[in-house]
Parts: C-alpha cells; structure tokens; sequence
C-alpha cells in the first residue's frame, strides 16, 4: 500500500513537470519496482512507451503499450524493438540468489542482455540505457572516493554480470554506433534503511530523473555513471551524471539522524567496501587482502 501511495503521489508531482517529447520509449523490466517507478514518472512525457516484461503488468493506459516477453528470446525482443528510439533495460536477474546462482545469472543477466542488445541492433534503435549495479565495484575501500572510470571491481556473480554487460554496452557504442549509458545504481528504495545507504541511496524521485536526462540528452557514444541521489555521504564522484543533466534533488542526510540512532551494526567483512553485504556472502578470504 505505502508504494501504491507512493507512485499515485509521483505522478502528479511528475506531471507537473512533464511536457510530451517526440520519442517512442521501450522499458524492460517494466513489472518491477523501478520499472513501474518510471512508468509512473514518464507517463506522458514521451510520444509513447512500450512496457516489456515476462511478468503481468497493470493494463496499458493512454500513450502505453504492455508486451509479454522474455529477454530470452531474441526474436520476440527484436519484434518489440520495432520503432524504438531509446531502450531503458532493466530486466534479469535482481541481486543474487541463495542458490543456484551462476546457471540464472547467466540466461538472465549474460544471454539476457546481450539478445537486449543486438535486437536493440537489429531494430535500429539508437540510444541504449542499462541498469547496471554498484556491485560491478563493490571491493573498494569506502574511504576511496572512486568516479565512474575505476576499473571494475565487482562484489558478486552478479556485480560480475553487471560488468559483462558495461563491456557489452561498450562494444555496442564503439563498434555499432549506438549512444549507451550504464547506471550503477545504488540503493534503490523509497528512504535510505541502513548506515551505508546514505552513502548509496537513490531515491525514487531521483530515478525518474536520472532516466531522463540519459533519455534526453544531446548526443553522446558512451557513459557509466553512477545511480546515486545528492547525498552528503557519497561514496562515488558523479561528474559524469551531471554532463547528462542529472540533477538530483534528494539526500539521504535527511534520515540520518533516525537510522544512526538505531545502531544496527555492519558485518566487519561488509563493513569497509562499497558493496556492503554483498561483499560478506560466502567471503572466505583475508579481509586485509582486499586492498
């Protein structure tokens, strides 16, 4: 009920911005919770949307049309692509399983984002925005303030897939022509819940306009930035949002006071990285190692 109440309120708070772009949009992963964020945040500010995802989805309204699809499936992906000006991929797999990992990890996130890619291709789309993740760098040292440019360093099988697909992305910009921004999201929820999300947090609102200005900007070959909001506590520069027109307006300094009085403490493995947790899952190193 609170997201419900939530996305009714961003709505209009976005429509209030909004003025229509001559652009047709395709999202994938549209059932999710960022998904459904920017379907709410968007609504009316391109000529059209299409929402792709293997999950339901609420019916199409105005200037929306829902397709069932899986990112699998290469054909139905290039069917979709069809008229695409710019693609929002955020479909696969979120986070990282208990088990099995790599056999998902693979058909969603590597095979996944590739059909997203060359159907994006063949389709003549030209502007690619992936959703990647912080953890395709999350093994640096939080008193390291990194930009986007560090060499990747991931926390995880899935931070690992995140980096495959940057690399893809770049491949796609350099060798196909297209214009590819990668997001390293943070922390993706309505108000920061843990000491290290004040550092990573990304609000809701801040989403929606991250989004916009990679879909809006004037031209550009290839980007990472970070999916961060304008949080005192940053772990990461983002100089290279704000050349997009990023703007964020949020800041998890805001609930500090709240979440350092509750006192919640860190594992000492996820304690000094980016990644956080994802960092400590099934950790059987030397902490000290990780320099």
């Amino acid at each position: 009920m609170a997201w419900f109440i939530w996305l009714c309120t961003l709505v209009v708070v976005q429509r209030a911005e909004q003025m229509e772009v001559a652009m047709r949009v395709l999202i994938t992963g549209a059932a999710g919770k960022i998904g459904k964020t920017l379907r709410a945040g968007l609504a009316g500010v391109y000529d059209h949307l299409s929402l792709l995802d293997i999950a339901p989805q609420a019916p199409a309204g105005p200037g929306e049309t829902c397709i069932t699809a899986d990112i699998g499936d290469l054909g139905a992906m290039t069917k979709a692509m069809q008229g695409i000006d710019c693609v929002v991929h955020l479909a696969g797999m979120a986070g990282e399983p208990a088990d099995n990992i790599w056999p998902q990890m693979l058909s969603g996130n590597i095979v996944g984002s590739y059909n997203t890619f060359e159907a994006a291709k063949q389709a003549g789309v030209k502007r690619m925005v992936y959703a990647s993740s912080h953890h395709a760098i999350g093994f640096y040292r939080r008193e390291v303030m990194i930009s986007a440019s560090v060499a990747p360093r991931p926390d995880s099988y899935y931070g690992v897939s995140k980096v495959f697909s940057e690399a893809l992305g770049r491949l796609y910009a350099d060798k196909f022509g297209m214009s590819v921004a990668c997001l390293r999201i943070g922390a993706f929820r309505p108000k920061p819940e843990d000491v290290r999300h004040l550092s990573v947090w990304l609000s809701p609102g801040d989403v929606v306009r991250l989004a916009r200005s990679c879909i809006d900007a004037p031209e550009f070959h290839y980007c990472t930035v970070y999916g961060i909001s304008a949080n005192t506590r940053a772990f990461w520069d983002n100089r290279e949002a704000a050349v997009l027109g990023y703007a964020p307006r949020d800041n998890a300094e805001d609930y500090a006071a709240e979440i350092l009085a509750s006192g919640e403490p860190e594992k000492e493995v996820a304690k000094p990285f980016h990644g956080g947790w994802y960092c400590a899952m099934g950790f059987e190193s030397d902490v000290s190692k990780v320099d």
